[in-house]
Order: structure tokens, then C-alpha cells, then sequence
């Protein structure tokens, strides 16, 4: 299944935030490093992540009943140490930081 999601984590935010940002992506099931992007590689499952001016996007495959977890569980784990909730803007999640 295709995936192509932006998070409410805007790309002003601080040196700080983005290696607390990291910490998560390397705690990520999947995980397989940073050659040219974060990247989570396993069978049937090729995700990567960028900063965009829309915020993180995440995009690839990853089989829907794998996704639904792994996902849940990146916002739970960046919700709790950005500590602010973190999830889709346009459901309605803010950003934090602005230029």
C-alpha cells in the first residue's frame, strides 16, 4: 500500500528538535539509515521521509496493517518528546515553529 502523509513539524523548528526528530526515526521498526533521507526498509516496505515547506512528508510502501501501527506509534513517540501533538495538518494539528 502507497503512503504519502505530511506531519504538522514545520521546517523552521530548531537544531535541537530535529536531532530529537532523529532519535525517533532510529527508533523506528524498519529502520535502515540515512544515506540520502531517513529511510525504513524491510519486506514490502520502502518508506522515506523530507522536510518540506508543508511539513515532514513521509512517503512509500508499507503494507496497511503494518502502516496503521508504525504510524501511530511515530506520533505517539514525537507527540511525547516534542511535546505537543503532532499528526496531519490538514486534520487540524498546528505547527509550532514558523520562520
Amino acid at each position: 500500500m502507497k503512503h504519502d502523509i505530511n506531519l504538522n513539524i514545520h521546517y523552521s523548528a530548531p537544531k535541537e528538535i530535529w536531532e530529537k526528530i532523529y532519535m525517533v526515526y532510529v527508533s523506528m521498526p524498519y529502520w535502515s539509515g540515512d544515506k540520502n533521507r531517513p529511510q525504513w526498509i524491510g519486506k514490502d516496505i520502502n518508506l522515506w521521509a523530507s522536510v518540506e515547506p508543508s511539513g515532514i512528508q513521509i512517503a512509500g510502501t508499507m503494507p496497511e496493517d503494518i502502516w496503521e501501527k508504525w504510524f501511530d506509534s511515530l506520533k505517539r513517540k514525537l507527540t511525547e518528546l516534542l511535546g505537543y501533538e503532532i499528526g496531519e495538518p490538514e486534520d487540524g494539528y498546528d505547527f509550532k515553529y514558523f520562520d
